[in-house]
């Protein structure tokens, strides 16, 4: 009996390397492929982005390292709700190089009110008022604009907020975004390690 116990603890203790053997690997894999992703397609269907601030906390936080999907947009449009990455150059001050990273909350011919703290949404400008309830900011969270706010989107044009409102530069104080400067949307976050993840819809 007492020799079972002891073969039955020497595979339990076998085990457990190897399953943390085989965890590791399995991690070190999965970035040698994202690796190998990155350096076969930046520049052509895909780029790092690194997140600067804490503008949209809690779904992104300062310093994630991203891979972005720049090839989507090149057949269909940002879609409502989704984060997307553009440049900057359009902004007072903007320069080229330099990138944002926002949700869309108003896509072309919506009309966008924000008052009294609350995101108010006309799809395709109709007569029926939505207020947002925005599961993706933090709780009690307000949207205030500096001045009144109500916009009527144009063609290729959308309208992006920050999800940490009260730490954000965005369409409430520069307009709207022309879809000419989003160069795509977040596809995997690579770091920290113990965030990775896949975004197949953001």
């Amino acid at each position: 009996m007492e020799q079972q116990q002891q073969e039955h603890y020497q595979q339990i203790n076998q085990q457990k390397p190897n399953t943390f053997k085989n965890e590791s690997f399995e991690l070190i894999k999965t970035l040698i492929i994202f690796c190998l992703i990155y350096f076969v397609t930046k520049g052509y269907i895909a780029q790092p982005f690194l997140v600067k601030g804490r503008s949209m906390e809690q779904t992104f936080s300062d310093g994630d390292y991203l891979i972005v999907d720049q090839l989507t947009y090149n057949f269909t449009a940002p879609q409502r709700f989704e984060v997307v990455v553009f440049h900057t150059e359009f902004i007072p001050g903007g320069s080229g190089g330099e990138y944002y990273i926002k949700r869309v909350i108003g896509v072309p011919g919506d009309r966008v009110v924000i008052k009294e703290g609350k995101v108010i949404l006309y799809e395709n400008n109709s007569d029926t008022a939505t207020i947002l309830d925005e599961k993706y900011i933090i709780d009690g969270l307000k949207t205030i604009a500096k001045e009144p706010v109500d916009v009527v989107l144009q063609d290729n044009q959308y309208f992006v907020l920050g999800d940490n409102r009260g730490n954000s530069s965005d369409s409430r104080f520069w307009g709207p975004v022309d879809k000419s400067y989003i160069v795509g949307k977040p596809f995997i976050r690579l770091f920290p390690l113990n965030t990775i993840k896949v975004f197949l819809n953001n």
